[in-house]
């Protein structure tokens, strides 16, 4: 028997009701043009409140016109900057909903009812990125909600244009510390508007964000005036501008693969049962949360790719991190980045429990055809640490022996290796786990499960500080120093903890908060990370453009338990776990790092043979030409 739930999936559909007209509000100051497509609606009706509290009812109502492709349409000749508006549709069941425009881009507080406002100036765009990128993650509200942040607009958008900032002993806090970092890219934890804290009280509610509600319209809590419209869209422009302004470009960590509630979400009620996945009759729950987004639907495949547009023409946005990419297809994934050909993409490619099959969803297996979109590398990050699910799990740095071989394919970004250096035909055929080196995300700690100290703790109880502190140390050298783009979380460099609260997408701001007196307790950490990742992206051993390339380049591995001692391009590079020095054999040449001492230029010259490893630490030698 064919259900609704076939028809709206089925080609016949599609071939019927795919429309590529103009969709949103189209704003003049002397005309409106409101266009909406609901091909299941039998009526189709704008709602103009009186004003833009929640609670108004007043309101008067105006009919669209039926167009194309399950399209509508209705002009209103009158100046309408600042007029709350929202749809009403009537089906042929007789059921009747009301909605915000899913192309809204201006909303009220708590964003149930849209606003239409003059379209914002644009941010101006920054020129095509080239460099080798490395990125750092940031919550809006962790960034600057710490009393120690030194920062006066505390876990809002604005806390990111302030400079000159210091905690109370005088380090570097906020964007000057972001500026200093090393990193290319900012990558912003979610900030459109989500459903899950209340605007009306900001400080009150906590949450990361993963729970759309709105894809085109800031979230309010981060604003400094939650209930006006225009004040959220100014700001977080203000916020993407001040990170180019200090050369950094931002990354928004977008979740287009679910919605916080499939029943009154606005794509559920403009088009019922179309936007979302089934099973056996049922929303499908591959993501975990209740609902996948089908983005194999080509209306929503268009609703995607419309919306990473509008933030990146809009806002200046430099990139986008997808959540739970392997919930979403290959194709659509192929349009956004055909779509965005200058900004940097990546993801989560987990393999989802999710009726999309396996072929077609974004994950490594199908590197391929995304080559320009990169996946966070778990193997790397479980190689160094330790299992990310098992908290006393440990890893090569925390003293498990017997991985390393695979640890080197994960430092050269899943690349094939064995004992001995490639020949001259094997060099030709090199591969690894992605289409390109630079597609692998490498990180061993992001916002979620346990930050890398808390781990550190789980993993080796009884270490003192000064030995937990080397472990994390080498632990984020591994991963500045791997092939593709390395990865950090605010606060690793200055060993983060979050009390051992591995979920803290709602523990507040006593779990969450950056505490800037930490990081500047550590600033040599700090400092350290920094040099290496501003010296590293200017060596060609870290340019490599494929796989042959980066193979041309590996010339072996000297493996112990505990100790790898890699030559790549004319570099030595060594990182020894063990809690006692190693000595191995290393070329001639001029040592750049060696435990807690960097410098470019050189610490010290090495005749060749036997070199010792600091114990939990890791070596740089240039090789004598």
């Amino acid at each position: 028997m064919t259900t609704e739930a076939d028809w709206l999936f089925s080609p016949e559909f599609a071939r019927q009701y795919d429309y590529d007209g103009p969709l949103g509000v189209v704003y003049h100051q002397a005309a409106t043009t409101f266009h909406l497509w609901a091909p299941t609606a039998t009526q189709v009706w704008v709602r103009l409140y009186s004003d833009a509290q929640p609670a108004t009812e007043g309101f008067s109502q105006f009919g669209l016109t039926a167009g194309r492709n399950g399209s509508w349409q209705l002009t209103l000749h009158e100046n309408l900057a600042g007029v709350v508006y929202t749809y009403v549709l009537r089906f042929a069941d007789g059921t009747q909903t009301e909605t915000i425009d899913p192309y809204a881009t201006a909303a009220i507080v708590n964003g149930t009812r849209g606003v239409i406002l003059s379209p914002p100036a644009p941010v101006a765009p920054l020129p095509p990125f080239h460099g080798r990128a490395s990125i750092m993650e940031v919550s809006i509200r962790d960034f600057s909600s710490h009393p120690a942040s030194g920062i006066r607009h505390r876990g809002q958008y604005l806390g990111f244009t302030e400079v000159g900032t210091r905690t109370p002993t005088g380090a570097t806090s906020g964007l000057d510390y972001l500026k200093q970092s090393g990193v290319t890219h900012v990558q912003l934890m979610p900030f459109f508007d989500f459903a899950t804290v209340d605007e009306t009280a900001p400080g009150r509610d906590y949450n990361w964000g993963y729970d759309p509600q709105n894809y085109n319209v800031p979230e309010g809590s981060f604003a400094t005036v939650p209930a006006d419209p225009q004040t959220r869209i100014s700001e977080a422009q203000a916020m993407v501008t001040a990170l180019h302004a200090a050369g950094l470009r931002a990354i928004m960590d977008v979740v287009y693969n679910h919605v916080y509630d499939p029943r009154t979400q606005a794509l559920a009620l403009t088009v019922p049962g179309y936007f979302f996945r089934q099973h056996e009759g049922q929303l499908s729950d591959g993501t975990g949360t209740g609902n996948d987004l089908a983005s194999e639907q080509p209306m929503a495949r268009r609703y995607i790719v419309d919306s990473v547009r509008y933030w990146a023409e809009t806002y200046g946005v430099d990139g986008f991190r997808f959540d739970l990419m392997g919930s979403l297809d290959v194709t659509t994934m192929q349009a956004v980045a055909a779509a965005l050909p200058h900004h940097l993409l990546l993801g989560e490619g987990w393999p989802m429990a999710t009726p999309l099959p396996a072929m077609q969803q974004t994950t490594p297996a199908q590197a391929t055809a995304v080559p320009s979109i990169g996946f966070f590398n778990d193997g790397l990050r479980d190689l160094i640490k330790g299992d990310n699910f098992v908290a006393a799990a440990p890893g090569f740095v925390t003293g498990t022996t017997g991985n390393e071989w695979a640890l080197v394919a994960e430092l050269l970004a899943g690349m094939t290796v064995g004992p001995a250096p490639y020949s001259p035909e094997s060099i030709s055929v090199a591969h690894g786990r992605y289409a390109w080196p630079q597609q692998a995300i490498q990180y061993v700690s992001v916002h979620d499960n346990l930050t890398l100290y808390d781990k550190l703790v789980a993993t080796n109880p009884a270490d003192d500080a000064a030995t937990r502190e080397a472990r994390a140390r080498l632990a984020l050298l591994m991963v500045a120093l791997s092939q593709g783009v390395p990865f950090f979380p605010l606060g690793a460099t200055g060993l983060r903890t979050k009390g051992g609260d591995a979920n803290s997408y709602r523990s507040g701001d006593n779990v969450n908060a950056i505490d800037w007196n930490r990081l500047g307790r550590h600033r040599e950490l700090n400092q350290l990370i920094a040099q290496v990742l501003i010296w590293r992206a200017a060596q060609p051993e870290w340019q490599a453009q494929s796989y042959p390339e980066l193979a041309a380049l590996y010339r072996g591995s000297d493996i112990q338990p505990g100790v790898i001692a890699s030559r790549l391009g004319a570099l030595w590079i060594a990182f020894n776990a063990r809690q006692a020095a190693v000595t191995l054999w290393a070329p001639a040449g001029t040592v750049l790092l060696s435990g807690t001492a960097f410098a470019p230029a050189g610490l010290a010259t090495h005749a060749g043979g036997d070199y010792s490893i600091p114990p939990l630490s890791a070596v740089i030698l240039r090789e004598k030409s």
